[in-house]
Parts: structure tokens; C-alpha cells; sequence
């Protein structure tokens, strides 16, 4: 800093030689004698050593010269004074630089020191240079350390000592020394001062890496200028960019004081190449698991392929977290779905591949796969083998023919973590994705483990808020989030967009609110947790159609679904991700326990029910439900016949061969039929009769079969045709009936009555 080059300023007081009533004995304030009409004062236009200068003749106890002139005194600014002086005959006195200083108003200010170190003369004829530096600080090596008060100063010289001597002095000089004198003194060292040249051309490198190790504790400052880095960089010390730097891809700014997004804006000049080179230091050093979008809203103009922007790896397992930000997408090409169609072959003994598949170099990994037939939800590609013409896919076909043509879709994600082989541990938190119908969400890695999403927005996403296209969803933790559809005005049937899918296991998803999606999740795998979330997907129709909130899409779900709030939508429950659809010796639809949940919904028709079990294939069968503490509840269009339903699109269930249905303790408004097993009813005879029957259709769950009667119990006394007491009991007869749902007791004679019956659609193992 050189206030003097920067802005223009004058520090100098005027030469001798313009005359000597511009120096003052006294002060320098107006007003003060001057040196004009002195007779111990006279200018010397030719002397040996100074040219033009002052000669003086010490006649007081301390002599003093000062300009008439105001220097500036700014703040933080420091000046260095120099008087060239040398005895010519008499006593030897001291010199000292001296300085009044005075506020803005032109009044002096006291108490503040008014000269520096003198300097003794103790020869005639040589050369001494006296030296003092003035500035608003008192800082080590200043003489004159003043405070903001000051706002200018009348400067000069003293002389001390005897009297009697003559001396002459040069033409005084005043710099402005802040840059040089601050550099050991101020918290900040410059690149450009260990050889940056900042031209966007030469090679900066070694210049970054000196600065920061020259540092030693303090900032260090990029300086206005285009930086070019040719290798990796790590600054150890804090940094400030006011110019920018570039860098190759394979190459990385790590900033280990600093290591915050905007920091990384600064340094890069663009949101997004700063966005890219944060991302590639968290992955690559170890002082920072973090890296904090300090609440910045970054726009993407494509895609941001995570991998690529890392570089140098494809796996990684340590902890890592991208937090605080917003990333609002700027929708243009890059985010166009590519869509690839191909005839491809497909068998069953392989069921994650197609093989000859036609047009393969085209097919992007990450694409979802459909199909006229055979093809379950959000199946993708999971990877591309060109070379033997064959592609693998996140889950099979349910029964897809030899050959067919398939379509391909590659949505375009906000962040792409496709690259990674394996990533495990990775948190996003706090971000708000703008997606604005632009672009879908976040592409999970190939493989992983605990990938978290936490207090995350989803907002208006083009196709998918998260997709997992392999096994990177493998104990996936969503909590808390909110997604929110683009499709909110359109009908049930119209929407296509989804809010997240999984293919493996134990995933928990948790707390979270999603609206007028086409599902809320897809989810395969088993051993999942899904509690706490509100996902509600009703439009404006009046009695209109409603789909699927939640998809379990294996039939041994080992699943809990607990304390959710589902709302205008249905659960459904299917094996459409089974190679060989019909039952063979596999377990069949069991391990869901559905408990406690609020499920509602409003002007529906009565054949709406809100829990569906689809089965793909035939001869499947309920093998372990729970179903209990759920309020069921419909208003404003028409009551509901039941709640549940089985869809037979593909088969129904083998209801002979239920086993372990717990349905009980749910509470039901508007809905005409209240499933329950076991199930106790009364039987009412006014006139007597051996066999009584009680039809258990209304009751039994998912069109199950009355296999069992667990007991019978007499309300009352039960008396015969003439009004006796009966003491005999009945044998029971279960599945009664074509459709085997009715149960019959059958009394040693013919009695009249009132029992309770209490029956199972599942027999006891």
C-alpha cells in the first residue's frame, strides 16, 4: 500500500529553496514565526553534499523547524521521515525529527509524542541521516505512534544540546512506508511479494506454496490477477482471494483454514468451478469431513457429476458431508432427458441382465428401463458391457418375453454420484434443491453404504427427487426432508414423478413430507424402517382415482411401516421384481408390519381401498401380516367398502394357505366393511335349528378363507324347541360355503339362541 502512488496524496513538505516562510520555529501553525525574516537562517543555493539547502544557526534550547504545511495523517498509514544533516562549524548539537500533531479543526493535540531518536553530530562535514516513522498505531518500531484523532501534522526537525552551532540540513522527505513496514507487521503476506505474477500465463505454483509456508501464522492475500496453478496447492494458512486462480481438473486447491464454499467461489471466480474444486478437496484431504455451502444458493447450468469433479478416486468410505445451501438449477440442454430404444433379449436364469441388446454404446448407465410388458417400477441401468453386448440391471423383469424393444430414459440429476463404484457414509444436509421441473434430483453411487440425506428440500423435480439406479441405496437414511411435487395441479392418474426408490436392504425413512407425487417410494430390499412421514397425493376430482404412496415391491418385505400419515394414497404390496413371478418354494408375501399409522383419505369412491396386495404371479399367499392400531378414515365422498383389496391384474392369492394374518385394534370411520383376524361375531337364532351359520366375508382380511374357529362361547342360556336348557355343545364346521368364508356350528338338536364366534382366516402352525 502506497497512499502516495494509490491516491495521489502529497507528504513531502516544500523545499528550502521556495523560500523560507514555509518553515516555522515554532509549531507550524498559523500564525507562528517563521524562518523568513530570521537572522540565524539562510539558504545555501550550492553546497557540496545537498545542492540547495538550509543553513542554521542553533541559538535556542531546542531548535525547531517545522512546515507551515499539512501532511495527512491517515489511518493505517505510516510515514517515514528523513532529514540529511551534517555540522559545519561550532558546538556539535542532536538532531531528532520532530512532528505537531493537530485535528481536523487545525487545533493541536497534547499528549501525544512529538519527535523521535536523536542523533548526535559529532564530526564537521559528514553525513547523518535521521529517521522517524509516524503512524496511527504503536507498533513496534514506530516513534511517533498516534491515535484517530489526528488528522494532520507540521513536520520537521528539532536540534538539541549546546548552542552556538551551525548546521546544514537537506531538502526534508516524507514516504509513505505502509506496505514495506506492515509487511512484518500486518496480518497478511501478498503472492505477487514471493514472485505471482497473476497474468493468467505464467506458472504461479511454487509462488502460492511460498507465501503460505512464508506466512507463519498469518493471512495470505491473492491479490486482483488470474493465477494459473499447475499442481496441487494446499494453503496451511488462511486465505483471501481477490483475484482468482485456475487449475487442472486433476489437480487440487485445498484450503485447510478456510475450507468453506464461498471461499472457494472467490477463488475460482464461478459458483459452479468453485463448487466443483470444494467437492474435490473433501474428498481428498483429511483436516476437514465437511464442506459448508454457507447458506449460498448456487445455480447449476448442468449436472454436476460428483466423481468427476473428485477425479483421482471412484471409491471412498470415510465420513464426508455437503451442508447449509441451496442449488437452484438454471435448466437449459445439459438437463434434456436422453431417451434410447432398443430390442433386447431377456431369460430368467440370468434376471438382472438383457442381453443382444441393440444400439448398446448408447445406453447410459443410470437410464430407468420400461417396456410393453414384464418390466417393474424404476428398474435401471446398473452398468453397460459393450464388448459382450449385454446390460445389468438394478432388479429383474417379472416375467418379460424373449425378446422385445426396451426404452431407455437417463434423467439428468442435480448431483451425479453415478461415478463412484462405492461410496459409503456420505451426508447431505440442509440443502434445498431448486429443481423447478429442470432437472431431477440426486443419482445415488453404484455401491455404498449409508448414504444420509438429512433436513433436505426437494423441490419441483423433473422425474425423481433421489434415484438409486444399483446398490448404493444400501442402508440409506432419509430423515426429515420435504419433497414437493412440480406435478401438484395435475390429476393422480397424469403424474409420473417419484420421490425416491431402493433396491437393497435396511434403509430407514424417517419424519419426512412429500406431496402430489405419482409414489412417495418405490422400495425393494427388506429389513427397512419407515416411520413418522405424511405423504398425501389426493388432486381436485370429485370420486377420483388415487395410486400407490409407498410400493413394497418384494414380497418378503421385512418391513415396518409405523406412525406415517398416508393421505389420499394407498400402500401396495407386490413381487414385481421376481424373475419367476408364480409361486414356487420361495417365501411368499410376509414379513410387513403395518402399525399405527393414520390413513385417510377424501372424496374417493367406495371401491377405493387404501392397502393393496398386487401379486405378479399365482399360487402367492399371505405368509406373516401385521396390521393393527391403524385409524382409517374417509370424508366427503362415499364410504369405503373395506380398506383392503387384493389386485388381480396378474393372479390373486391362494387364500387357503394364509398363515399368521394379525389384523386387529384398528379403529375405522366411513367404511363399511372392517377387516379383522381373529374375528368374534355373534350368532342370533330366534328359532330353533341344528345348523347355524354366520358369513365371515365382511370381516375376514384380503377375501381370506374361514379356516379356523377358535371358539364359541353361549350368551345366555341356548334352549331347544320347547324352551329347555341345552347343555351340549356344537362341533364347528369352518370354510363353508363356495366361497369357504363362512363357518357352521352344528347342535345335537335344534336350538335357539345367541352365541359369539370367533374365527381365523389363518390356521395355526
Amino acid at each position: 500500500m502506497n497512499k502516495a502512488i494509490t491516491d495521489g496524496l502529497v507528504f513531502n513538505p516544500p523545499l528550502f529553496e521556495d523560500g523560507l516562510a514555509a518553515w516555522s520555529s515554532q509549531d507550524g501553525l498559523p500564525g507562528s514565526d517563521t524562518y523568513a525574516t530570521a537572522g540565524n537562517a539562510v539558504i545555501v543555493p550550492a553546497d557540496q553534499d545537498f545542492a540547495s539547502c538550509l543553513e542554521l544557526l542553533k541559538t535556542e534550547g531546542t531548535q525547531k523547524l517545522r512546515s507551515m504545511g499539512r501532511t495527512p495523517i491517515l489511518t493505517g498509514c505510516y510515514l517515514r521521515v528523513t532529514a540529511r544533516v551534517k555540522a559545519v562549524s561550532g558546538n556539535f548539537p542532536a538532531v531528532r525529527i520532530g512532528a505537531y500533531p493537530i485535528a481536523s479543526n487545525g487545533s493541536g493535540i497534547s499528549g501525544l509524542a512529538q519527535f523521535g531518536p536523536d542523533t548526535q553530530l559529532a564530526a564537521y562535514g559528514r553525513v547523518e541521516t535521521v529517521t522517524a516513522i509516524i503512524g496511527t498505531g504503536t507498533r513496534g518500531g514506530v516513534d511517533m505512534g498516534w491515535d484517530n484523532r489526528v488528522a494532520n501534522a507540521h513536520i520537521g526537525i528539532d536540534l538539541t544540546g549546546p548552542n552556538g552551532g551551525v548546521v546544514r540540513v537537506d531538502d526534508i522527505t516524507i514516504e509513505d512506508v505502509t506496505g514495506a513496514y506492515l509487511r512484518t507487521l500486518m496480518d497478511w503476506v501478498d503472492v505477487r511479494d514471493y514472485g505471482a505474477v497473476g497474468d493468467g500465463v505464467a506458472d504461479d505454483t511454487a509462488a502460492f506454496l511460498a507465501a503460505d509456508a512464508a506466512a507463519n501464522g498469518r493471512e495470505v492475500l491473492v491479490s486482483k490477477g488470474t493465477y494459473r496453478l499447475t499442481d496441487h496447492v494446499t494453503f496451511d494458512e488462511r486465505v483471501r482471494f481477490e483475484g482468482t486462480v485456475t487449475i487442472p481438473a486433476s489437480k487440487r486447491l485445498s484450503l485447510v483454514q478456510n475450507f468453506e464454499l464461498n471461499s472457494y467461489i472467490d477463488a475460482f471466480g464461478d459458483e459452479e468451478e468453485g463448487l466443483r474444486n470444494a467437492i474435490q478437496a473433501l474428498f481428498n484431504f483429511t483436516d476437514h469431513d465437511t464442506l459448508d455451502m454457507m447458506g449460498r444458493r448456487i445455480q447449476l447450468t448442468e449436472p454436476l457429476d460428483v466423481q468427476a469433479a473428485v477425479f483421482d478416486k471412484d471409491t471412498y468410505a470415510n465420513q464426508r458431508k455437503i451442508r447449509n445451501g441451496q442449488i437452484d438449477i438454471n435448466g437449459g440442454p445439459a438437463f434434456e432427458t436422453t431417451v434410447v430404444s432398443a430390442s433386447a433379449s431377456y431369460d430368467s436364469t440370468e434376471p438382472r441382465r438383457l442381453t443382444n441388446v441393440q444400439n448398446i454404446a448408447n445406453i447410459p448407465v443410470g437410464a430407468l428401463v420400461t417396456a410393453g410388458t414384464g418390466v417393474g417400477r424404476e428398474v435401471y441401468v446398473t452398468s453397460v458391457n459393450v464388448a459382450n453386448n449385454y446390460v445389468v440391471l438394478s432388479n429383474p423383469l417379472y416375467g418379460a418375453p424373449n425378446t422385445q424393444t426396451y426404452t431407455f430414459r437417463r434423467f439428468k440429476y442435480a448431483l451425479d454420484f453415478s461415478g463412484f463404484s462405492n461410496l459409503q457414509r456420505f451426508t447431505l444436509q440442509d440443502i434445498e434443491f431448486l429443481m423447478a421441473g429442470q432437472s431431477s434430483g440426486v443419482l445415488l453411487p453404484a455401491n455404498g453404504l449409508i448414504f444420509h440425506f438429512k433436513d433436505c428440500f426437494f423441490t419441483g423435480p423433473k422425474n425423481r427427487a433421489i434415484t438409486s439406479h444399483a446398490t448404493g441405496c444400501q442402508g440409506m437414511l432419509i430423515d426429515r426432508c420435504q419433497f414437493l411435487s412440480t406435478e401438484n395441479t395435475l390429476r393422480v392418474q397424469d403424474r409420473e414423478t417419484i420421490a425416491f426408490n431402493v433396491n437393497k436392504n435396511d434403509t430407514k425413512i424417517r419424519n419426512n413430507r412429500a406431496n402430489k407425487f405419482r409414489h412417495f417410494g418405490v422400495i425393494g430390499g427388506s429389513g427397512h424402517i419407515i416411520t413418522g412421514n405424511h405423504f398425501f397425493q389426493g388432486d381436485n376430482e370429485t370420486l377420483g382415482q388415487r395410486s400407490a404412496g409407498i410400493v413394497f415391491a418384494e414380497a418378503q418385505a421385512k418391513t415396518v411401516f409405523m406412525s406415517n400419515y398416508v393421505d389420499n394414497c394407498y400402500l401396495e404390496w407386490t413381487n414385481e421384481f421376481d424373475p419367476n413371478p408364480d409361486f414356487s418354494a420361495e417365501l411368499s408375501f410376509g414379513g410387513l408390519q403395518i402399525v399405527g399409522n393414520i390413513i385417510f383419505s377424501s372424496n374417493v369412491p367406495s371401491s377405493y381401498a387404501p392397502i393393496h396386495i398386487k401379486p405378479y404371479g399365482a399360487g402367492h399367499y399371505i405368509n406373516g401380516v401385521t396390521i393393527t392400531g391403524n385409524n382409517f378414515k374417509t370424508i366427503k365422498g362415499q364410504a369405503l367398502n373395506r380398506v383392503d383389496l387384493i389386485d388381480t391384474t396378474f393372479a390373486t392369492l391362494d387364500r387357503a394357505r394364509f398363515n399368521d394374518v394379525n389384523v386387529h385394534s384398528n379403529t375405522f370411520h366411513a367404511v363399511a366393511k372392517q377387516f379383522q383376524n381373529p374375528i368374534t361375531v355373534p350368532i342370533v337364532r330366534g328359532s330353533a335349528a341344528t345348523n347355524w351359520e354366520v358369513d365371515l366375508t365382511d370381516f375376514l382380511p384380503f377375501g381370506g378363507e374361514a379356516r379356523v374357529i377358535q371358539a364359541v362361547m353361549p350368551e345366555g342360556r341356548v334352549t331347544n324347541g320347547g324352551g329347555a336348557t341345552v347343555w351340549h355343545m356344537p362341533y364347528g364346521v369352518p370354510q363353508v360355503n363356495n366361497d369357504r368364508q363362512s363357518v357352521r356350528l352344528t347342535w345335537p338338536e335344534a336350538v335357539k339362541g345367541k352365541v359369539f364366534v370367533t374365527a381365523r382366516c389363518d390356521a395355526p402352525t
